[in-house]
């Protein structure tokens, strides 16, 4: 099975796992696996790692629109070097503060492969699952696309600093709370934006159409797209941007937009059904674990 395929057969036998994350009376539970040959690439340092890996679970306590609280990893590595373990608990103590949760510690071990499993708790009331968008809403996406496209181009060029600081992306906690009395549907872009709508799609039995020109495009994708194309690609499909993305009632767009405190752009519409991109079908692309 793909990636993919496991996880629609793990839905089906545990219908209470959620979407973005679990809840279970109130409590929002999450957990990533990330490793060094698929998720860092050469010249990612262990302060971003940690930073990285505990921010992924925090996007999906954030993509319920929930509050986070506090996160643990299990950190794995061929061996335990203090400076090591050190920096990446530094990143991991960073990213949560930076949403008002708590690193509370973990695991560890040593493997073959760098690889760090996290999870991380949130609190809500009402999450907001996948499945509440209906043909008339918008659909909007906090921040930039792209950013996570860039840092990888930033790592393949040789320039690791600039790598680093686009992969310490900031997880959409607080846009995720603020936005929670308006969407009908949200998740996080860490696939892509154009497998985000199709998940979307599925959960909730609409399509979409959307417009590339009102795509928020990061800064920095200019500086690595050699044309149009791929910028559109970098922007649409290489997915690890963790912002968020959301359906609002058109009624309500004005006050979800007032509410957020970051970017937050229309990208198009909730319709009944096919995913379309100014008028052509998106494909089903995105990132996939392998």
């Amino acid at each position: 099975m793909d990636e993919r395929s496991a996880l629609r057969r793990l839905a089906a036998a545990l219908p209470t796992a959620g979407d973005d994350a679990a809840v279970v009376d109130g409590l929002v539970v999450t957990i990533d696996m990330l490793h060094e040959s698929t998720d860092f690439p050469a010249g990612t340092n262990r302060h971003t790692a940690g930073w990285r890996a505990v921010g992924a679970s925090l996007s999906d306590v954030a993509a319920m629109g929930a509050a986070a609280t506090a996160a643990v990893a299990a950190y794995a590595a061929p061996t335990l070097e203090a400076d090591e373990l050190d920096a990446f608990v530094d990143g991991a103590v960073d990213v949560c503060e930076s949403v008002d949760a708590e690193y509370v510690g973990g695991d560890l071990d040593t493997t073959r492969e760098f690889t760090v499993s996290t999870t991380a708790l949130g609190e809500t009331d009402a999450p907001v699952r996948r499945s509440g968008a209906k043909p008339g809403d918008v659909v909007c996406v906090t921040g930039a696309l792209g950013r996570g496209a860039a840092g990888l181009r930033a790592f393949e060029s040789g320039d690791v600093d600039r790598g680093n600081d686009l992969f310490r992306f900031p997880p959409r906690v607080a846009a995720g709370v603020a936005l929670a009395p308006y969407a009908t549907a949200m998740m996080d872009s860490s696939d892509g934006l154009a497998r985000s709508l199709h998940q979307l799609a599925e959960a909730s039995e609409v399509g979409f159409d959307v417009s590339w020109d009102a795509v928020p495009v990061h800064d920095a994708v200019d500086d690595y797209a050699a044309d149009e194309a791929e910028k559109r690609e970098m922007t649409t499909t290489v997915g690890e941007d963790f912002e968020l993305v959301c359906t609002v009632p058109r009624e309500a767009i004005e006050d979800a937009q007032s509410a957020v405190s970051v970017p937050f752009t229309v990208v198009g519409d909730v319709v009944d059904d096919g995913i379309r991109m100014d008028g052509e079908i998106l494909p089903d692309e995105g990132y996939t674990h392998e």
